[in-house]
């Protein structure tokens, strides 16, 4: 990452959340974590298969460092999901640095069959060898909190009962919007002869995050709770990583073309929304107003931050000059997002949470948080 994040990352803009004090390092790991990752470790002994699931957007901050061993000596499937919040470019580059050190790895989204199919295909690739010999086979799905397994596990499941019409009656994975929803490790059955049976898990993280970027990473990804970083500083980092790689300089194509024409549709009454709508509702679509609001709104918001880099005369990479920055950028947000004129830190913690909502919803198109490693370094 380059330096001026760095730097801001370790200083008071962003340094001053829940760190354990000897090392800066963040410190989330509820109680339930430590009897889950006993669990996992006892489970994975029998696993014939490891799938281990990672961000797409995050594909080396997400994995669990302390399970890496035990992982690498398994056979083991890298599925990075949620590829549709992730830069395509970028991404490949990803799974071809993983190949290149002989390690499987596909990316998927966990809500489409096709792409979830292509990674069962995959699973039982790995396990023709072990079919021919074994009765029952185990593989077991693994991975940090809020990066897809419960998710992936219904898909499979979904998957699973076309294939084998005659398998029993099996219960679906619990999926929530919060990291650590899955608290227990469940099993069911996804074909016979062999029997080949999926083992989900909760999501784990190590003790402590002691690299201070791989713990914001985490958190703007959704992996930690808002509120053990919070949302103000997660919104900080995020814009501190735009404005160092330039980003919202290429979003000026964006706006070309479009002032003219644009007095009548500002003209015209715009209802609230809440931005929580823009999570994905698979039950019923947002009417057309809406989407033109919230269209509107993001176009605003892109807007707002190339003219705020593109008139900006500092450096990106002098922490000091990255900081003023992102406080111009703060109140260029806060009229773009609509928010009204309040306590300024109740003004800002709103614009936080709106502007994570875009970026996790990948509403401002998609992003990798991890540079793609130019040396050799452990998966």
């Amino acid at each position: 990452m380059v330096t001026g994040v760095k730097k801001v990352a370790k200083k008071g803009l962003i340094g001053g959340m829940s760190f354990a004090k000897e090392a800066g390092a963040i410190n989330w790991f509820p109680g339930h974590m430590a009897a889950a990752t006993r669990a996992i470790r006892s489970r994975l002994k029998l696993s014939d298969l490891v799938i281990e699931v990672r961000d797409a957007r995050i594909p080396l901050s997400s994995a669990n460092e302390d399970l890496q061993p035990q992982l690498s000596a398994k056979r083991r499937i890298i599925a990075l999901n949620k590829k549709d919040l992730a830069n395509p470019n970028v991404l490949n580059k990803w799974t071809h640095h993983f190949e290149s050190k002989k390690q499987d790895c596909v990316a998927i989204n966990a809500h489409s069959r096709s792409s979830v199919k292509k990674l069962l295909d995959l699973v039982e690739f790995k396990l023709k060898e072990v079919i021919a010999r074994e009765p029952t086979l185990l593989v077991m799905v693994v991975g940090v909190p809020n990066v897809g397994k419960s998710a992936l596990i219904n898909s499979v499941h979904q998957i699973a009962a076309t294939r084998f019409p005659v398998q029993d009656r099996l219960k679906r994975a619990t999926v929530g919007p919060l990291p650590g929803v899955t608290q227990d490790i469940a099993g069911f059955k996804i074909a016979h002869r062999p029997s080949i049976y999926v083992l989900d898990s909760p999501g784990v993280l190590v003790p402590n995050i002691p690299d201070i970027e791989t713990g914001l990473k985490l958190a703007l990804s959704g992996s930690v709770k808002d509120s053990v970083v919070g949302e103000e500083r997660l919104a900080q980092y995020f814009l501190a990583i735009l404005n160092t790689r330039g980003t919202p300089l290429h979003w000026k194509y964006l706006f070309e073309g479009r002032n003219e024409g644009s007095s009548h549709q500002d003209s015209i009454d715009k209802p609230s929304y809440n931005l929580k709508d823009l999570r994905h509702q698979r039950s019923k679509q947002p009417d057309s107003s809406a989407v033109h609001y919230v269209g509107g709104m993001i176009s605003e918001v892109q807007r707002s931050l190339y003219t705020t880099l593109s008139e900006f005369d500092g450096d990106t990479e002098d922490e000091n000059d990255l900081e003023c920055l992102i406080e111009q950028q703060f109140e260029a947000l806060q009229k773009a997002l609509k928010v009204s004129t309040r306590a300024s830190s109740e003004a800002r913690l709103m614009v936080s949470k709106k502007f994570l909502t875009l970026f996790r919803t990948g509403r401002l198109g998609p992003f990798i948080l991890d540079d793609v490693p130019e040396t050799d370094m452990s998966l």
